[in-house]
């Protein structure tokens, strides 16, 4: 099966050493599953070289653009540029940091006709074990909140219409925009499928989603966010 249009794109926080490899990577494989394909990349302000990696892979690919926030803003706003700047109406997504095979989002495209959300599921984490911990404990806790029956949250790694974008008031900057998302479009009535993938290790560079503060302004989120539910 083959997607008619669709929108790829990879938020990317100093990922010089790996960005190059996943863009090639989504190149290589997406034409399989698209008749017609658009790819971005949000710099969302890296310090690195990242710019200039992007700026090499411009020459390369006619149809890649980039988004670049002069800032860093956090994960949530490079998600919420993804959406805004994708112009067709199937959007896939998937880290800069190439922790996840593009092929894989053939198991994705087959639950599409079914769905208006196709949710990737780590089925092995290759995390240090601290975030490994962290993240059943979230997960754990959004399911007891909101009733989220969904395997793996922050999965980066889903294939979204653009009619639940359009419906869906995203406000979070931080990672909780992935339980946001789900959430929200769950409570809207729309329908969400799994499909298990595998996690690859971090090959290099640093991640940054459990920096305390994150951590504390993610909580922040998803409270405020149940607390307006509850209403």
């Amino acid at each position: 099966m083959k997607i008619a249009n669709l929108s790829v794109f990879l938020p990317a926080y100093n990922e010089e050493a790996n960005i190059s490899r996943t863009v090639s990577n989504i190149y290589k494989i997406i034409p399989q599953f698209a008749e017609n394909f658009e790819v971005l990349v949000i710099n969302d302000g890296s310090q690195d070289n990242t710019a200039a990696v992007l700026a090499k892979l411009s020459g390369q690919y006619s149809n890649l653009r980039v988004v670049t926030h002069p800032k860093n803003r956090g994960y949530g706003a490079a998600l919420k540029s993804g959406f805004a700047n994708c112009r067709y109406e199937y959007v896939f997504f998937t880290d800069g940091d190439g922790q996840f095979q593009a092929e894989e989002i053939k198991k994705l495209v087959d639950l599409v006709p079914g769905c208006d959300i196709a949710a990737g599921f780590r089925q092995k984490r290759s995390d240090p074990l601290h975030r490994k911990i962290n993240a059943k404990a979230y997960n754990f806790l959004v399911r007891l909140l909101f009733g989220l029956a969904v395997k793996d949250i922050d999965c980066a790694f889903k294939i979204i219409k653009k009619d639940v974008l359009r419906a869906v008031d995203l406000k979070s900057e931080t990672q909780f925009i992935s339980a946001e998302l789900l959430i929200k479009s769950k409570k809207l009535g729309f329908a969400i499928k799994q499909a298990g993938v595998v996690h690859l290790a971090r090959q290099a560079g640093k991640a940054t989603g459990n920096k305390p503060m994150v951590v504390v302004k993610s909580f922040y989120e998803l409270f405020k966010l149940w607390k307006e539910l509850k209403k």
